[in-house]
C-alpha cells in the first residue's frame, strides 16, 4: 500500500485488529533491535491500511514519525514514497539499549527546580523574579531558563510542565474576603426573621442594584438563534455613548410572592435612587398585595447604595417609613456574601438569561426585555424607567441622622435594625 495513503487517525481500525497487533508486539517486540522494531511496526501499519499508523503507535508506544520512517525503508522504490537517503534513515546504525539523546531532566537535573521557581515566584522563588510581573508564557519561561544556563526550547518547557501536572488555568472566584465569626449566625438570624414575617403575612423583599449596562449597539454576552451569518453587528469598542450612557437596574424581589420589580435608572446608583425604587415598588405593587401590612422586612447586601454604613440609606428609609406608615426591619447579609442574596439568583439571573446575546440599544429596550422575563414560578417581572437625576456625595449631618427613629437589635445592631415612622 502506498505510504501517502496511510491516515493519521486510528478510527478506521477495528478493536480486533488492534488486539492482534498488541499480541504480536508483546511476543516479538522485546527480541528485536531498533532497526527490526521499526520495520515490524511499519509492516503492521501498512497491513492495517487506513488509520494504521495511529493505531500501531497507540498500541506499541512507538512514535508515528518512527513508523513513517520504517514505511519508507520497506518501500524505497514505491512511486508514492519520498526519497530518503541513507544518512536520514540510518539503516545500518543500530543504537545500544538506552542509547540516543537523554531527556533534559536526566542531563540537567536542576532545570525543573529553576522552572518551578519561575512559574510560582511568590511561593517558591525570588519575588523579584522578572516573571513576577510579566506573562509566564512558554517562550518567556524558556528565555529565563536559558539566561540561567539551561539549553532548552519553549516546546520542552511545555512538556516538562505537563509532566508535572501543570496546566493553563484562569483565576477562580472563590475568596469571599473577610470571614466574620458570626457569619453563619447572621444567616440564621435573617432566616428566622423572614419566616416570622411570612407567617404573619407581612411583606419580605430582597433588594440590590444589578450590574450597570452600556446602552447602545454594544456586544452583550451570550448567544441567541439567528440565520447563519445574520448575527447582529455591534460596535467593536465599548466606549460609553454620551447620549445614551449606562443603565442602572435596581431590583426588588418579593420573596413571599416570587415576583419582582426593576427600576431602570440612567443616573448614579445612590441610596436615594435605591430607596425610591423600593418606594415605587410599594406604591405600584406592594401596597395592593399587602393592604394590611404595618411592617416591611428588607434584606440586602452590606455594600453599595444600600450599605449598612451609609447614613443617606437610613435617612431615605426613614422618609419612606414616614410616608408609607411602615416599620422597616432591615437585615444586611454579612460582608463578602452578596452572592447569597435572594434577588441575585431569583431575579437578576433570569434577566441575564433572557437578554443574552441581545444588544441593549436603548433604555426602552432594556425595560421591555426585563418586562418579558418571568420568575421561576412564571410571574412576569415588572419594570419601569426612572429618568430622575441623583446627586452623588450627599452628606447627612449629625442633626439629621439623630432624628432617625432607629432601633438597633442586640445581635449585630449594625446589620439588624428597625426604622419606625416618626408620626
Amino acid at each position: 500500500m502506498p505510504v501517502a495513503r496511510i491516515a493519521y487517525s486510528s478510527v478506521g481500525v477495528s478493536e480486533e485488529n488492534r488486539k492482534g497487533v498488541s499480541e504480536r508486539w508483546d511476543e516479538c517486540g522485546k527480541h528485536l533491535d531498533e532497526h527490526d522494531r521499526r520495520l515490524f511496526v511499519a509492516a503492521e501499519a501498512k497491513a492495517l491500511g487506513w488509520g494504521g499508523i495511529a493505531a500501531v503507535a497507540t498500541v506499541t508506544g512507538i512514535s508515528e514519525s518512527t513508523i513513517r520512517i520504517g514505511l519508507k525503508e520497506i518501500a524505497p522504490h514505491d512511486k508514492h514514497s519520498v526519497n530518503v537517503n541513507a544518512a536520514t534513515l540510518r539503516i545500518k546504525h543500530i543504537r545500544r539499549p538506552g542509547g540516543g539523546r537523554k531527556k533534559i531532566i536526566a542531563s540537567d537535573p536542576t532545570v525543573f527546580r529553576d522552572l518551578e521557581e519561575l512559574v510560582e515566584p511568590t511561593t517558591r522563588g525570588d519575588p523579584e523574579s522578572p516573571l513576577r510581573w510579566t506573562c509566564k508564557s512558554l517562550r518567556n519561561l524558556a528565555t529565563e531558563l536559558r539566561a540561567k544556563g539551561h539549553r532548552i526550547s519553549h516546546e520542552t518547557v511545555g512538556v516538562i510542565l505537563k509532566k508535572h501536572n501543570y496546566t493553563l488555568q484562569g483565576d477562580r472566584k472563590q475568596n469571599e474576603g473577610g470571614n466574620n465569626p458570626d457569619r453563619n449566625a447572621q444567616f440564621e438570624h435573617i432566616h428566622a426573621a423572614i419566616n416570622a414575617a411570612l407567617q404573619a403575612g407581612m411583606p419580605v423583599i430582597s433588594v440590590d442594584a444589578k450590574k450597570k449596562e452600556l446602552v447602545g449597539l454594544y456586544k452583550n454576552a451570550g448567544r441567541e438563534w439567528h440565520k447563519q451569518g445574520a448575527a447582529p453587528k455591534v460596535k467593536v469598542y465599548d466606549f460609553v455613548d454620551r447620549d445614551l450612557g449606562r443603565a442602572t437596574p435596581y431590583g426588588v424581589y418579593d420573596i413571599g410572592n416570587d415576583s419582582g420589580w426593576v427600576s431602570v435608572g440612567s443616573d448614579h446608583d445612590t441610596a436615594e435612587f435605591a430607596v425610591e425604587s423600593i418606594d415605587r415598588w410599594w406604591r405600584k405593587m406592594g401596597a395592593r398585595r399587602y393592604p394590611h401590612a404595618n411592617e416591611l422586612v428588607i434584606t440586602s447586601d452590606s455594600g453599595g447604595s444600600n450599605s449598612y454604613r451609609a447614613r443617606l440609606w437610613k435617612l431615605k428609609l426613614q422618609e419612606f417609613s414616614d410616608k408609607s406608615g411602615l416599620t422597616i426591619k432591615m437585615h444586611h447579609l454579612p460582608p463578602g456574601t452578596s452572592k447569597w442574596n435572594k434577588i441575585e439568583h431569583q431575579l437578576f439571573s433570569r434577566i441575564s438569561l433572557n437578554w443574552r446575546g441581545e444588544p441593549l440599544v436603548s433604555h426602552e429596550v432594556i425595560v421591555q426585555l426585563i418586562s418579558h422575563t418571568t420568575t421561576n414560578s412564571g410571574v412576569p417581572i415588572r419594570a419601569e424607567r426612572n429618568i430622575k437625576k441623583y446627586a452623588k456625595g450627599i452628606k447627612v449631618s449629625n442633626q439629621d441622622f439623630n432624628r432617625i427613629n432607629l432601633e438597633r437589635e442586640k445581635f449585630h445592631g449594625e446589620w439588624n435594625y428597625s426604622i419606625k415612622p416618626r408620626c
